[in-house]
């Protein structure tokens, strides 16, 4: 009996040092994710250029950013990287709007249609996604190149890479977030009520825009701004398949990033990761409030 009951306490204190552990692990796991963002963002307000050690706290780095008041060692400039930020919306609101149609259609059509192949088609739909993004980049950059030697061949016109490289590369990877995303709004769409639409008289087109679509706009808009932010912040991907005159923002971090880590590109990451960090919310949102309409 008093074995029993010495082992019974042993296990009472082995389960409690459990469900310890079970709950410090995510305050660990999060700590080791978010430590070093939390000190590039502090040390975006050092008030010493030095990265070594916090000083004081300052908003001069954003003024610099803001004024183009910049370190002579940091060759840095203002309009440089506002270019670079216009490049990075442009290709991002474009590679957005093609992927969200694309990606829209796919899923419609894997969630909805019944087809050979179907299966497989599934199957590369999450390619993009696991797939390691350095192979993603290489293997771009590879069919670019052979696409391009076979243009010149038989039209004796060179292409080079620039903005239309980056977009389709953006598209590529784009259009299974989105696609992922909207298959899931269609999962938790009851399909009775697209069927109540065809029985009331409206044909497949007019039942899609006036029942469909609107249950399904919020996973659209959340996919889109997935999309937005993946390729607002991609670099791998870009670096490989960009040319000359079409340097995104994240390429002129890393390009600053060769020279020395200035507090100015904290800033700028700090900028970037809010901007980042904002839309993935409201994607967020959206598919949330999507989730209670459906």
């Amino acid at each position: 009996m008093l074995i029993n009951e010495g082992a019974m306490q042993r296990n009472r204190r082995i389960r409690r040092l459990g469900q310890a552990g079970l709950r410090l692990n995510p305050i660990f796991a999060y700590f080791f994710l978010w430590a070093p963002i939390l000190v590039l963002v502090l040390f975006s307000f050092n008030s010493s250029r030095s990265v070594a050690s916090f000083t004081g706290f300052t908003l001069k780095w954003y003024g610099n950013i803001l004024n183009n008041v910049m370190g002579a060692e940091s060759a840095f400039s203002t309009e440089l990287m506002l270019n670079a930020f216009r490049n990075s919306l442009f290709v991002g609101t474009v590679a957005t709007a093609i992927s969200t149609v694309l990606g829209t259609m796919i899923a419609l059509a894997m969630a909805r249609g019944k087809f050979p192949g179907k299966g497989l088609i599934d199957g590369l739909l999450f390619l993009p996604v696991v797939i390691p993004e350095i192979t993603q980049a290489i293997s771009l950059a590879i069919f670019f190149k052979v696409a391009f030697d076979w243009f010149a061949l038989l039209s004796g016109e060179r292409v080079f890479p620039g903005f239309h490289t980056i977009i389709a590369a953006h598209v590529t990877f784009n259009i299974s977030y989105v696609a992922i995303v909207v298959r899931a709004r269609l999962a938790d769409m009851n399909p009775r009520l697209e069927e109540a639409a065809n029985d009331l008289g409206a044909n497949p087109w007019r039942a899609f825009w006036r029942v469909t679509f609107p249950l399904i706009l919020p996973g659209v808009i959340s996919g889109a701004l997935l999309a937005f932010t993946l390729s607002l912040d991609d670099f791998v991907i870009t670096f490989f398949t960009s040319g000359v005159g079409t340097t995104t923002l994240p390429v002129f971090v890393y390009g600053l990033l060769k020279l020395t880590v200035t507090p100015e590109v904290n800033a700028i990451s700090t900028i970037m990761m809010v901007l980042s960090t904002l839309l993935i919310g409201i994607s967020l949102a959206m598919q949330g409030r999507g989730a209670s309409r459906v």
